[in-house]
């Protein structure tokens, strides 16, 4: 199957079959995606929870407006974001940049000043919104291996970010939930899984220049 017939055959499952689990391999694939994601500057702004813990899974539908697949899904995948951000991550990385490509402090620092310039001048809530916004990156490409990997998935903005902070324990990691993605296998009888897409013509969402 090729990557648009994978992406055809994926939709946002409504129903999951709570008798089947995802591998340790296709999780590690996953967690594998998650990190090569692309992001501004290759900062990796983001982390990613995998909880595969029912008792807490049951605790978040409450706080998912009630949405089963949160307790249905062999894992449930939340990405999250710092609380407050600062140029220390961008230290980080150009350590990781060295330790990584042996590249020379003459060659980085006119870039690493420039970022660290770029950080430190921008408010927090900039740099909460430009952070969230690397997570629906993260998010996308997910769904994508989800697609070719044959993974069921149901990305979900309804949630109470707060409420899932204080069920996760985030707040003392400096972080907060942007994005919750339950992930496994669809059910027989999920209504929506025959169901053909929905979607423009070609001709209504793509505008070409030639």
């Amino acid at each position: 199957m090729n990557i648009v017939d994978s992406l055809k055959w994926r939709y946002a499952v409504k129903k999951f079959d709570t008798e089947r689990e995802l591998t340790k391999h296709q999780i590690l694939t996953l967690k594998e995606a998650f990190n090569l994601t692309a992001t501004s500057y290759g900062l990796q702004p983001l982390q990613l929870l995998v909880i595969k813990n029912k008792d807490v899974q049951k605790k978040l539908v409450a706080h998912s407006f009630n949405q089963p697949q949160v307790l249905e899904a062999s894992h449930l995948l939340v990405i999250c974001v710092p609380k407050t951000y600062n140029s220390k991550e961008v230290e980080k990385y150009f350590n990781r940049v060295q330790n990584t490509r042996n590249t020379t402090d003459a060659i980085i620092a006119p870039f690493k000043e420039f970022l660290i310039s770029e950080i430190d001048k921008k408010s927090q809530e900039d740099l909460f919104l430009w952070n969230k916004n690397q997570a629906y990156i993260a998010l996308g490409n997910l769904l994508t291996v989800c697609a070719v990997e044959k993974i069921d998935a149901c990305p979900m903005e309804g949630f109470i970010a707060e409420k899932y902070d204080k069920v996760l324990a985030l707040k003392n990691k400096n972080l907060t939930s942007v994005l919750v993605l339950p992930v496994g296998f669809r059910s027989d009888d999920c209504h929506m899984k025959d169901m053909p897409k929905v979607r423009k013509t070609l001709s209504e969402s793509i505008i070409e220049i030639n």
